[in-house]
């Protein structure tokens, strides 16, 4: 079993994408009205997802930003409602204190942001809160991260800049065994990046942190098989076998039964004597 705090997840578990936004990349729109988006995470949590991923604002390349109380009104109702009617365990994709306060309230366990706590009162909000973070890396921010992102080394500057945000979570309060870390495939990379990352996602582990995997229908995977974005679900899911491979203990996924089915086959060869 993977812990988190006081989570307990398999060894290697699905975080099921759910978008409450006019605007994702890949589902923005289908779920943002309420009953929608029940419905799409009873199917997540029935196809194998351990946690269902709630996020109310873009962060796809070129996104607009959400004002705090939007993004509040969007997120709050569908999480107290997996938390309450499902039982689901929920993860809050934000970077705002106020909602990680708001979504924690009401159910959220798990605060997935991908600028590592790095906003104003975030640190300090993730740190009162208990729950466990994910801390992701992005060069930039999201509506200009595309924009010729350039690295020394990818892999080094990614270690480097999580290794820094590690030890200001735990300066903070923020004990190692409540922390995940993502080195934020598509986030300010370009796919040779994200392609480098994924092939040494293994170098990653000597931080001793679990790791996430987030290479679901992203451009990359268009870029290099010609799909469209609803047309990716192969590469992603042979992306998801080659970050578990490499040692990733939780892959963010679209589709998820597909991906658990990837992910038991995969283990299945790992532990083959």
């Amino acid at each position: 079993m993977l812990k988190l705090g006081s989570m307990q997840l398999p060894d290697v578990s699905v975080m099921g994408v759910l978008n409450v936004t006019p605007d994702s990349f890949s589902d923005g729109g289908r779920y943002n009205s309420h009953d929608a988006a029940l419905r799409q995470a009873e199917k997540l949590i029935s196809e194998g997802a351990s946690i269902v991923d709630v996020g109310g604002e873009s962060t796809r390349p070129g996104s607009s930003a959400v004002g705090e109380s939007e993004e509040i009104d969007r997120v709050v109702p569908v999480v107290e409602a997996l938390a309450s009617e499902l039982g689901a365990t929920v993860s809050v994709d934000t970077t705002k204190s106020a909602v990680m306060r708001a979504a924690v309230s009401v159910g959220a366990a798990m605060i997935n942001d991908v600028r590592a706590l790095q906003d104003d009162g975030a640190l300090e909000a993730a740190a009162e809160l208990g729950v466990p973070v994910c801390l992701m890396h992005m060069q930039g921010m999201p509506r200009t991260m595309q924009d010729s992102p350039e690295y020394g080394d990818v892999v080094k500057d990614v270690y480097n800049f999580l290794e820094q945000r590690l030890a200001a979570c735990e300066a903070a309060g923020i004990a190692r065994d409540r922390i995940v870390l993502d080195p934020g495939f598509g986030f300010g990379k370009i796919v040779e990046h994200n392609l480098s990352l994924l092939k040494h996602l293994r170098r990653l582990k000597d931080l001793g942190q679990p790791l996430l995997a987030g290479l679901s229908r992203k451009s990359t995977l268009g870029h290099i098989t010609g799909r469209e974005v609803d047309a990716r679900m192969p590469a992603s899911i042979v992306t998801a076998a080659i970050a578990v491979q490499n040692g990733a203990s939780i892959i963010r996924a679209h589709d998820v039964a597909e991906t658990v089915d990837a992910i038991k086959v995969t283990r299945a060869v790992m532990e083959a004597k």
